[in-house]
């Protein structure tokens, strides 16, 4: 019988579905125990993982049998490509699984930070009355949404915005100009810069790989918008932290929403600890109740078909 590792949490009738055919090693906790991991996998025909679990190094080498990589979510940043590809060992994303929870995300982010009234709840309730002070929120219909990054999610989260009257431009360098992506969604192409001017709201929406690390760094978000909101459900790498937080200080940007960060768990006490108009969230966006069992079956089709065949 063909052994699958999870080494983090997946939606349980997935699980069931695939003990139901293999050997399966479900121990969420995995993740954290790496001695145990390399032993689970030296047996392993295939691994599951979220974002946490790094496919490379000794667990990686540990897994001699290993003929297939699921992955609960899109990014692969935590996964060693390259290696995988050279022992031809095939990696499956979720592609598509988590987009709507995403872009739902970054809509109900923007919206907050723009208006700037749904954090009152403490002050209204000891007898405060800030209506004067939360009486200067901005809406969110007629603005201008800046997406960095064109593909599945960012498509996703265009209709979603447009739907509430946002008007949405974009950057991607790897989606062509003639893409009847574009037109179809009525979304204006930009370069990256002219594109920071211009928005009121700039979500990203690209991997972590060489050329986005560090993107967004303090000269880029001086180029944004005076009073912008900027969302990031990325990758942490692409965002400067430390210059973020400057930029939140001086009043130079209206808002951030980070759902990702450099370090996850993000340490205490860095800069960001007391930026002002901040909303922080721990790697949550794509992760729903819904989009648990998108991801989660999607993933278990795929591997189980992959040691079928």
């Amino acid at each position: 019988m063909k052994r699958i590792v999870i080494s983090e949490s997946m939606d349980a009738p997935a699980v069931a579905l695939l003990a139901s055919e293999f050997d399966v090693d479900y121990r969420p906790a995995l993740v954290d125990d790496p001695a145990a991991l390399c032993r689970s996998l030296a047996d392993a025909d295939g691994w599951i993982v979220r974002n946490r679990t790094q496919v490379r190094g000794e667990a990686l080498a540990s897994a001699l049998k290993l003929r297939v990589v699921g992955r609960l979510g899109v990014g692969l940043d935590n996964i060693d490509l390259d290696a995988c590809q050279a022992r031809d060992i095939r990696v499956f994303p979720a592609i598509g699984a988590n987009a709507d929870s995403v872009a739902e995300y970054v809509v109900a982010v923007a919206m907050l930070l723009l208006r700037g009234a749904y954090l009152s709840t403490a002050a209204v309730a000891a007898g405060r009355w800030p209506r004067a002070m939360l009486s200067q929120g901005r809406e969110i219909a007629g603005k201008t949404l800046g997406l960095v990054g064109f593909g599945n999610i960012g498509q996703v989260t265009a209709v979603k915005a447009k739907a509430l009257g946002i008007r949405v431009v974009a950057f991607d360098p790897g989606v062509r100009a003639d893409d009847p992506a574009w037109s179809r969604l009525g979304v204006e192409r930009r370069e990256l810069d002219p594109l920071l001017a211009e928005a009121d709201v700039v979500s990203l929406h690209v991997p972590l790989v060489g050329a986005t690390r560090g993107l967004l760094d303090a000269e880029r978000l001086g180029r944004m918008k005076k009073g912008a909101i900027l969302v990031n459900t990325a990758r942490g790498g692409i965002v400067d932290e430390g210059a973020l937080a400057r930029a939140l200080h001086e009043g130079h940007l209206g808002g951030a929403a980070l759902d990702v960060f450099v370090d996850e768990p993000l340490p205490a006490g860095g800069p960001l600890v007391d930026a002002p108009n901040l909303v922080l969230t721990p790697h949550i966006a794509g992760v729903t109740s819904e989009s648990n069992e998108r991801v989660s079956g999607i993933v278990a089709k795929l591997v189980g078909d992959a040691l079928r065949g």
